[in-house]
């Protein structure tokens, strides 16, 4: 089981937090999700793509992000922000085991204060004109690069 976590801020849509969960599950990567969420957190509404895989998630779920913020602060985590903002590659910034990776909402990101707020802002490179990745592929991607330097 890794150390590593993945945060997601407000999830606007079901799907990509049950692909996330999933991913999660299989990984041995737990969950936050940062409420409130843009559908109800449901089994109902995640179990399309994360189907039984969700039981097995290891899921914790803060109220808002000041008590994400409060759980953070006991656990000396470091937050990376996965960003269309940022400017570093993601397969540049080096990563250790118990980093919190960050995703935003899929309709709008993360507001100001929680972008400012990031140890660290990220990117994953992509071709000029585009805008950005789904979130669970771009999830998927980081803690990929993210387990394969901390020995995974």
């Amino acid at each position: 089981m890794s150390q590593l976590r993945i945060a997601l801020y407000q999830p606007d849509i079901p799907g990509n937090a049950g692909t996330i969960l999933r991913l999660g599950a299989c990984l041995g990567i737990g969950i936050d999700i940062i409420e409130p969420a843009g559908f109800v957190l449901s089994d109902a509404n995640l179990r399309r793509a994360g189907m039984d895989y969700i039981a097995k998630a290891m899921l914790t779920r803060h109220v808002n992000h000041a008590a994400f913020e409060a759980w953070r602060a006991t656990t000396g985590r470091r937050i990376v922000l996965a960003s269309t903002k940022a400017a570093l590659p993601y397969t540049d910034f080096h990563f250790r085991p118990d980093d919190v990776l960050l995703v935003g909402r899929e309709s709008a990101g993360v507001p100001n204060d929680v972008h400012d707020g990031a140890d660290a802002r990220i990117l994953i490179p992509m071709q000029s004109g585009q805008r950005s990745l789904n979130v669970a592929v771009s999830v998927a991607m980081i803690a990929g690069e993210a387990l394969r330097q901390t020995g995974f």
